[in-house]
């Protein structure tokens, strides 16, 4: 199921975030997000526990996905894709760009995104630490 965050879901997103980005406590304040009107944060539920996420900022014409994170028991499963096909429902259709960082050496999800539409736009050395990453865009039809 696939639902809006709720405060009760903080401490497991924080779980998931950590597994994927150290510091991710630190960088998302999530009592802060679930506020602001341009961030959105979607979870993917099953078994009673959130198993995946998506955080992405919304204004009138551009959409950028900050994070897609999927508990690793429950990679390989559809859970990213539908996170994602579930977000493109939900943007208003004024939005004419989605973009995202991606790790130049995260194939898998490098593939996911390119399964959306994705193109690569431009490489951000060094943009996580040492390593690179691109720079993705889905431009959207009206």
């Amino acid at each position: 199921m696939i639902r809006d965050l709720k405060e009760e879901d903080f401490e497991r997103i924080y779980e998931l975030g950590q597994e994927i980005t150290p510091n991710f406590k630190k960088t998302n304040k999530l009592s802060e997000m679930i506020k602001d009107k341009y961030t959105k944060l979607i979870v993917y539920e099953e078994q009673k526990q959130v198993q995946g996420f998506l955080i992405y900022t919304e204004l009138p014409d551009i959409v950028d996905i900050i994070d897609i994170i999927v508990a690793e028991s429950f990679r390989r499963k559809n859970i990213a894709s539908c996170l994602l096909d579930y977000m493109f429902t939900e943007i208003p259709t004024s939005v004419q760009l989605v973009t995202l960082e991606v790790r130049e050496k995260n194939i898998p999800a490098i593939n996911l995104y390119k399964k959306f539409g994705f193109e690569i736009i431009n490489t951000r050395n060094k943009y996580y630490g040492e390593e690179n990453a691109y720079l993705m865009g889905r431009r959207l039809e009206k």
